[in-house]
């Protein structure tokens, strides 16, 4: 850990808050954590810097995986009345379509949502508070406090709540101490407070860029979600990334694409201009047009495959985006950030409960085992997709064949069985053989 942090014994005391675990970053992966650690008895803080609701850059879409997670937190009642509920992927390419039912899995459910992350993070920070967990937004985290070289909480900020006009009140807050045993870092993709502890990024590794608006649309309640695997640039020009409409259930779709840092042009590209030409690409039944736009669209880089480290420091762990979990395969961030989030708590809870410090360690671990194999394959593929010529190949072969399609589906949404070896698994087991041997 860099030394950037407040060591506590230097500073003059003002006001200070104990609690057993502080976790930086009320989203996806923070709110979770805090959930689960509120669930199981400890005193939680989380500190957001946003007030809820708040925007977020995201294509709002949750997978199987992604509801599972929200379901076990008991929040499938909420999610049924506020999100948009959709049976699987419709995917185009090169002049064909398919529409592809979610696999049945043993253990997830058969259908996704579409909810806001405005809406969705509200619901879940909601949910933690309501657990026992001390939610504090409009508050950002300043920095670390350090003792003897570790990491004992943060120097808070809260900002004055907002008057019934929606204008900040007059004053401002002091700094606040929060004094942890453990704190979790779940700050998203740019984590400035991991930076802070010596996060870095693998730049070996693949780099995502997205960008998304929102449009009022005739078909804003469709039952699929929809993925275009063949985007063009300006001029004509088969990009390796993918575009995508969700319905939102409201009147409104998201819109958006993704692209590639294994594209050897990728910095080259714009994305505001691509995504322009995937909206005069798109279908004219969806309505997208600029009388149709509801804002200005908002992007942002995604970084992939654990592609962040360390997740582990002596009192401290990374989650989430903070820690670079997003699946290669699909870009898909929400349900990794449940996911490490859960196993963070779990780490958590275990260090607390038993009075040893070292069982942090065990999350490191069970993110390996989870996600580390996955990854390297993920992290394989999408190198050999970052040539445009391979991916029109690819493409053009997969869509001529819906078996092939299922299959792609199942292992790039990460739906593999764990109770039988069907085709896909088969496949899968046969590229995570070759992973295993291959250096990257």
């Amino acid at each position: 850990m860099r030394a950037t942090g407040t060591e506590i014994a230097s500073r003059a005391r003002g006001d200070v808050r104990h609690t057993d675990v502080l976790v930086v970053g009320g989203g996806p992966s923070g709110a979770a954590c805090a959930y689960w650690l509120a669930n199981a008895g400890h005193d939680v803080i989380v500190v957001e810097r946003k007030r809820y609701p708040r925007e977020k850059t995201c294509g709002d879409g949750l997978t199987p995986r992604s509801v599972k997670q929200l379901e076990d937190m008991g929040l499938g009642e909420e999610l049924a009345g506020a999100g948009h509920r959709f049976s699987g992927l419709r995917s185009h390419g090169f002049g064909r379509t398919l529409e592809l039912s979610w696999p049945d899995h043993p253990e997830l459910p058969s259908y996704g949502y579409v909810i806001t992350r405005k809406d969705l993070d509200a619901l879940v920070a909601e949910r933690a508070a309501k657990a026992g967990a001390t939610v504090w937004d409009g508050t950002e985290a300043l920095e670390p406090l350090v003792e003897g070289g570790l990491v004992r909480g943060a120097l808070v900020k809260r900002k004055p709540a907002p008057d019934s006009q929606g204008d900040s009140a007059a004053g401002d807050r002091s700094p606040v101490e929060v004094r942890a045993r453990y704190t979790v870092v779940a700050d998203g993709a740019n984590s400035r407070f991991g930076r802070s502890l010596g996060t870095s990024r693998n730049r070996g590794y693949p780099l995502g860029m997205a960008i998304r608006g929102y449009w009022l649309s005739p078909r804003h309640d469709e039952p699929w979600i929809d993925s275009w695997l063949d985007i063009r640039d300006g001029d004509g020009n088969v990009l390796p990334g993918y575009g995508w409409i969700f319905p939102v259930g409201d009147g409104r779709i998201n819109v958006g694409i993704g692209l590639l840092s294994t594209f050897n042009q990728w910095k080259a590209v714009n994305t505001t201009h691509l995504l322009q030409s995937f909206c005069d690409y798109a279908p004219s039944s969806w309505g997208i047009s600029p009388a149709s736009a509801c804002g200005v669209p908002t992007g942002g880089r995604l970084p992939m495959g654990m592609s962040v480290g360390p997740h582990t420091g002596p009192t401290w762990l990374v989650t989430g985006d903070a820690g670079g979990t997003i699946n290669p395969f699909n870009g898909e961030g929400i349900a990794y950030a449940y996911e490490s989030g859960r196993y963070a708590a779990d780490a958590v809870h275990l260090a607390l409960s038993s009075g040893d410090g070292l069982a942090l360690h065990t999350y490191e671990e069970r993110l390996q085992a989870e996600f580390s194999l996955y990854y390297k394959v993920a992290r394989a593929f999408v190198k050999v997709i970052g040539r445009p010529e391979i991916m029109r190949a690819l493409v053009t072969t997969g869509m001529r064949s819906r078996p092939l399609m299922e299959w792609v589906l199942r292992i790039m949404a990460n739906l593999l069985r764990p109770d039988e070896i069907g085709p896909a698994e088969a496949a899968y087991r046969a590229l995570a053989t070759l992973a295993r041997v291959i250096p990257e």
